[in-house]
């Protein structure tokens, strides 16, 4: 834990600076539709939590050559759409992937209610959530990822993005499409971390991707969105896992404030799942025999 925590605190050694940890790369280098006036707005880090993003963007946590599996999962942390909780549910989730062999890509996507904020979760969040995938899936060889194995991943309000992302139908984009736009922007499976209640129920569970879902029972906000989905999508004949963890609040990420061994060792329910539909063996035929 002693290089987590200094990691932490050197981020919030650098409040109200740009761009924390590796340098980001944006999904729109003129600028978010809808939000040209502020390209070039510099983002702002308070104790390691992220404001302001008017650029958004992707850091990437590549795995080690040496065991990477060609998988790739968008990681998009929690906040209430006021911050972005970027080391305990960006950071940290990505180091624990890339353990696994898997390339996360830590999304900052516009937060819609922070004082004065010009945009909406609906429109300009869920959009960044979709233009990361789609950028992933356009610079997969770029990045040794296969691009029928992308992941999209969020805790808390990032997973309000990923419903909305995964299992509800893509509103009309604003502005004009490049080439990105051409990409799909589904993704392979998605993976939701007590996620909020925006997007759910989903409108377009028909079809949806596999989903690895995860909350705690005493989650007031979160516990019951969960379910929903969980019935949702398994009636719905989608793959579907579901882990509740007893006595377990709201916002537990990935165990860095907790000795439950539940939670400690979630991470790794996770990564069995993974294996268990083939996604980090590679290939559709190895996908259908997991399912067979």
């Amino acid at each position: 834990m002693t290089r987590w925590l200094a990691l932490a605190l050197l981020l919030s050694a650098g409040a109200a600076k740009t761009q924390p940890g590796p340098a980001g790369v944006l999904l729109w280098p003129e600028g978010a539709p809808g939000a040209e006036a502020h390209h070039g707005e510099p983002d702002q880090v308070i104790d390691t939590y992220v404001h302001h993003v008017s650029d958004p963007s992707l850091t990437v946590f590549r795995a080690d050559r040496r065991h990477a599996n060609g998988v790739g999962i968008v990681v998009m942390p929690g906040g209430g759409h006021r911050m972005l909780v970027w080391v305990n549910e960006g950071v940290m989730p990505a180091h624990r992937l890339n353990q696994a062999g898997i390339t996360a890509f830590v999304l900052k996507y516009r937060l819609s209610r922070e004082p004065g904020s010009p945009y909406s979760i609906e429109r300009d969040a869920a959009a960044d959530a979709r233009r990361a995938v789609r950028w992933v899936r356009a610079h997969a060889a770029d990045y040794g990822v296969d691009p029928n194995r992308i992941g999209l991943m969020g805790f808390s309000a990032g997973g309000e993005l990923v419903s909305l992302a995964a299992d509800n139908p893509e509103p009309p984009r604003l502005g004009h499409d490049d080439a990105i736009d051409k990409v799909s922007a589904r993704p392979d499976f998605q993976i939701l971390i007590y996620p909020g209640p925006l997007g759910i129920p989903a409108a377009k569970p028909a079809g949806a991707p596999p989903a690895f879902l995860a909350a705690g029972t005493l989650d007031q906000c979160c516990a019951m969105p969960t379910l929903t989905l969980y019935q949702q999508l398994r009636a719905a004949n989608v793959s579907v896992e579901l882990h509740l963890f007893a006595d377990t609040d709201h916002g537990f990420n990935v165990a860095m404030h907790s000795q439950r061994l539940s939670l400690q060792h979630w991470p790794d329910r996770l990564i069995d799942w993974l294996s268990d539909g083939g996604w980090l063996t590679g290939g559709r035929d190895a996908r259908a025999k997991a399912f067979e």
